[in-house]
């Protein structure tokens, strides 16, 4: 059956997904915000006064800062090995109720380790194991990324690229630079990315979203970026387009959230249609989905009806996450199979 751009909301859901870019700090339960509040003795009277600090409203100005705001608090609930590894057993298990069928789920050892000082080390085991528990309970595959902040020392990321090259058997496949782009350079981690790249470990750099095309050509030129977080301005400057059309980088693109930070100022202003006219490589992901209040089902809605995309664009994007994912040749090939044949016949 032809499907038109208009779908309801189950067609969406139905899409067998896969989702490159989604940070596990903003993927927290509001539900069980609310019950860690509570037996930490925090006064939470219902989930109003909360929500407004955890999650971006439609009052509130779209601005990265008031976005990065949203994980001052979050920051504050991980006090135990238990409530780490609960929050990234319920992040799996949410995106596989939505079904993503595969997902690559980011963390910051640094952020959930200051709480309570807990060792990094200890930390990423902690979300190993709920990782591990999640695979027992859903049928999703999961591979994890361990991200560093550029505004925090190159010493710092130094120990948890360590960290994570020796769990690269425990799920661990790549390592991520984020933060706030517009003051802090990448070059200083330019050193410990590639080293990481030739210890096995993938990398992705978040670029071109609160800045321009430069920071896009730096994360691929120095630092080796195989994907880009965001990457939206990329479109600014020709030479970066065709710097990543020779390198084949692939852009993790997370509509709703560019829109909540303030890049995209309007919803259907979304410049992913012209990254893909562009012949860009280009999958779509959440970001932050609790912040955010959104799901991968709903980004791909908003695709089909905000931006216009068809049905069979859509479908390419899926393909194009599996395409880029990191994962083993052969593993990647029955993935895509599986979902090729579920997405088959196309409209």
């Amino acid at each position: 059956m032809t499907r038109t751009f208009a779908q309801d909301n189950d067609f969406y859901h139905s899409l067998p997904k896969v989702d490159l870019h989604r940070h596990l700090e903003g993927s927290l339960r509001l539900g069980t915000l609310t019950e860690l509040a509570r037996s930490m003795g925090m006064a939470v009277t219902g989930t109003g006064p909360l929500r407004a600090l955890v999650q971006i409203r439609e009052e509130e100005p779209y601005t990265f800062e008031n976005f990065l705001s949203k994980f001052d608090t979050l920051r504050l609930f991980y006090r135990s090995p238990e409530i780490i590894s609960r929050v990234t057993r319920e992040a799996i298990i949410d995106a596989a109720k939505d079904n993503v069928r595969y997902l690559e789920l980011r963390f910051t050892p640094v952020a959930l380790s200051k709480a309570e000082g807990f060792p990094l080390s200890e930390v990423i085991d902690w979300v190993i194991e709920g990782r591990e528990q999640a695979l027992k309970e859903a049928d999703i595959q999961v591979s994890l990324i361990a991200s560093v902040n550029r505004h925090e020392s190159p010493q710092l990321a130094e120990q948890v690229i360590g960290l994570a090259v020796e769990r690269r058997s425990q799920g661990i496949v790549g390592i991520d630079l984020a933060g706030n782009e517009a003051r802090f350079s990448a070059l200083p981690f330019a050193p410990i990315f590639q080293q990481a790249r030739k210890e096995g470990l993938h990398i992705t750099v978040h670029a071109g979203e609160w800045a321009g095309s430069p920071n896009v050509a730096e994360a691929i030129e120095k630092l080796g970026a195989e994907r880009i977080g965001h990457g939206i301005r990329v479109l600014e400057d020709p030479s970066v387009v065709h710097l990543a059309h020779e390198r084949g980088t692939v852009f993790e693109v997370c509509i709703t959230s560019n829109h909540q930070s303030g890049v995209v100022p309007t919803l259907s202003k979304h410049p992913l249609p012209r990254l893909l006219s562009a012949n860009l490589k280009a999958t779509l992901n959440t970001d932050d989905p609790s912040i955010e209040q959104t799901t991968l089902s709903n980004e791909y809605k908003l695709a089909s009806e905000d931006l216009g995309l068809s049905v069979n664009i859509l479908y390419d994007l899926i393909l194009a996450g599996v395409s880029a994912a990191f994962l083993p040749d052969l593993t990647k090939n029955r993935l895509a199979q599986a979902l090729q044949e579920e997405l088959a016949p196309r409209p």
